[in-house]
């Protein structure tokens, strides 16, 4: 859907973001249509910032440290006031003009080295060569115990403990720094933190949480999806069993209650100052024993009920953390503002619409939606001026029948060259972070002016395009409607054709009306989401197709970069033709597999015409590679070994998630 209101679920559904404004949850029941309004909140923008406490993206907590009594996940202001009350009469605070700030810093080792991802040079107690691609977990519930309170009974009430602090760390995405604020200026002794939310949180709806704050889906790729529920920790990589072997892939996921892990360490703190406390995370740890993990021989565990091998790695990540130093945090000064990062309102706020079951996106704010902008991008979406030629547009080559996405197998440019790779599909695009089959554009409005100037495509220079459409007296009213004055420019070209493509949004197939209970699916598709969202784990009895690993969740995508399987290209090396890391050939972005149906020719070189080929090839196809995705690595030689008749189920199931705006 592209305008409007969008549908009704069941069980008070969607919420409506008025761009750079606010945030509406709307419960609209079809008995009584009634409406009601549980408060805003301000939806951050790609180039505005998110505030501490509970909303900040990079685990802050901007207020006083409440006792273990609390239970709420994000307090008033005038709670917050009580609590840094309540803090400082229990603890001898200073005032809140005093509060302190503890920054964690956490250093992957392995072997008293740094952690190399992607390194195939790890040897683990079992003597086994390997790599770890993937290292993610989930930080909360901090406690640090005053000093006073060691010589006392260790415990809850010794503790002094945030219910509502959350951190996302990932050992390759540069998240290893996160910070405590609104401490008490005094000692402490003792630091203790747990790996996974509680089991309220755990249980909660992920889809409330901004677009930048950790436990947000889309930050942290550790959401079980439609099963419910947080990985605490990812460990994935891969073992090379013996010399000139191909690699077998390891895939560790904790989750649930019983392995939440809670790791304590002794440390003298003094906060009456900003203090930084370095920890290091003894990955090798996890391996080693009694007894060693042989991964060849355990290559996955997803935490069901009386799995020992995850018993096991939650102690051993219990014990990997330790201190590596203390210090002194140097002081920060507090620089301005950047200027023009939350422009005027011009317009009409557009009407942003997300099903419930979805993650909070995040919107711009220096070109926030609205109704004149969004328009402005869908006439000149639609308009061949654009190219060299003025015969090809954005839609010659993203047509809506085809969700935006090419039949063809390489379109073919305004000089009848055609391209190497197929066109990617334009819908939830406001969830995405980086563009293109291997994401070299980091930005949606940068990719909408690559095909412009691309030569293999439409072929123009950005100043051509720029002078035809302001050489137009319509064209150039319609700027001044959209921006505030008529000037024509490349930024806001990209401005506004990135604004009609943030509303392509499609969450209204069949599988959707039937979680809102408006369609029942066959039985077939129902076998088919079954089998989609089970692990293929023979030691564990399971026997799935394992899909929902990289297209779990609402989105039908995790949106990271993965090599599928298929037999390496030389011309093309995908991702790491932006990275330059050998480790990344063959990685292309997870596509979504909603509307997938429609959008054949599969895989970024359009190889497989039908999705019956697409299940075969992740059935019995798949060709090891130094870099093939560990949780397709971790399968057999033998592959999945489905039937016909579940191969069959599974492609019903993936027609079930056709929008019927698209197709027609």
């Amino acid at each position: 859907m592209r305008r409007g209101n969008g549908s009704v679920a069941r069980n008070g559904v969607s919420q409506v973001i008025e761009s750079g404004v606010a945030l509406r949850w709307q419960n609209r029941f079809t008995a009584w249509r009634q409406q009601s309004q549980n408060g805003a909140r301000p939806v951050p923008g790609r180039s505005g910032n998110v505030g501490g406490g509970v909303f900040g993206g990079s685990g802050s907590f901007a207020g006083a440290w409440p006792l273990r009594a609390g239970t709420a996940r994000a307090p008033t202001p005038a709670r917050r006031a009580l609590l840094v009350l309540v803090a400082a009469l229990l603890f001898g605070a200073l005032p809140l003009s005093a509060a302190t700030r503890l920054t964690l810093v956490i250093h992957h080792q392995y072997g008293g080295q740094p952690l190399a991802l992607d390194s195939a040079t790890l040897t683990n107690a079992a003597g086994e060569r390997h790599s770890v691609t993937r290292l993610a977990y989930l930080l909360g519930e901090p406690s640090l115990r005053p000093a006073a309170a060691s010589d006392g009974a260790d415990g809850a009430a010794g503790w002094l403990t945030s219910r509502d602090w959350f951190a996302f760390a990932d050992a390759g995405g540069g998240r290893t720094t996160h910070e405590l604020r609104g401490l008490p200026a005094r000692s402490f002794d003792a630091l203790r933190f747990h790996i996974g939310p509680d089991a309220a949180t755990d249980r909660a709806d992920p889809s409330v949480y901004p677009a930048q704050h950790a436990l947000n889906p889309t930050v942290n790729g550790l959401h079980w999806g439609w099963t419910g529920g947080f990985v605490y920790l990812a460990l994935e990589g891969n073992v090379f069993p013996r010399p000139g072997a191909d690699a077998l892939g390891f895939s560790y996921h904790l989750a649930g209650a019983t392995n939440r892990m809670c790791v304590t360490l002794p440390v003298a703190l003094d906060l009456t100052h900003d203090t930084t406390v370095e920890l290091d995370f003894q990955v090798d740890r996890l391996f080693a024993g009694p007894p060693p993990l042989r991964l060849a021989e355990q290559t996955s565990t997803h935490s069901r009920e009386g799995d020992a091998l995850a018993g096991r790695l939650k102690a051993r990540v219990e014990s990997a953390f330790t201190v590596r130093t203390v210090r002194r945090t140097a002081p920060t000064v507090a620089l301005p503002a950047a200027a023009g990062s939350r422009a005027p309102l011009v317009g009409t706020p557009y009407a942003f619409t997300v099903m419930k079951g979805f993650p909070l996106p995040e919107l711009p704010t220096d070109f926030p939606l609205t109704n004149e902008r969004v328009e402005l991008g869908r006439r000149l979406f639609h308009d061949p001026r654009l190219s060299r030629d003025s015969v090809q547009s954005c839609a010659t080559c993203h047509q809506q029948k085809a969700a935006f996405t090419d039949p063809r197998r390489f379109s073919v440019g305004v000089d009848q060259r055609p391209g190497t790779r197929n066109a990617m599909p334009l819908f939830n695009l406001a969830w995405k972070k980086n563009f293109f089959w291997d994401g070299r554009a980091p930005s949606l409005r940068a990719q909408a002016l690559e095909p412009i100037q691309n030569p293999v495509e439409m072929h123009a220079s950005l100043p051509d395009v720029v002078a035809k459409l302001a050489a137009d007296p319509a064209t150039a009213a319609a700027f001044a409607r959209a921006f505030g004055t008529p000037a024509v420019t490349a930024e806001r070209l990209g401005g506004a054709l990135e604004a009609f493509v943030l509303t392509l949004t499609s969450f209204n197939s069949k599988f959707d009306r039937a979680l809102r209970g408006e369609a029942v699916l066959s039985e077939a598709e129902q076998r088919g989401f079954e089998l989609f969202n089970t692990e293929f784990d023979p030691r564990r009895q399971q026997f799935g197709a394992d899909c929902f690993h990289c297209h779990g969740g609402a989105l039908f995508t995790d949106h990271a970069f993965r090599n599928n399987g298929l037999a390496l290209d030389p011309a093309d090396l995908g991702r790491a033709a932006v990275t330059g890391q050998v480790a990344d050939r063959g990685r292309f972005v997870t596509p979504s597999l909603r509307n997938v149906a429609l959008t054949a020719p599969y895989m970024h070189d359009g190889r497989f015409a039908t999705l019956e080929e697409v299940v075969a090839h992740y059935d019995h196809g798949v060709a090891r590679t130094a870099s093939l995705d560990p949780n397709l690595g971790k399968h057999p030689d033998t592959g999945l070994r489905l039937s016909a008749a579940d191969q069959r189920a599974l492609v019903a199931f993936l027609r079930a998630l056709t929008d019927e705006q698209y197709g027609r």
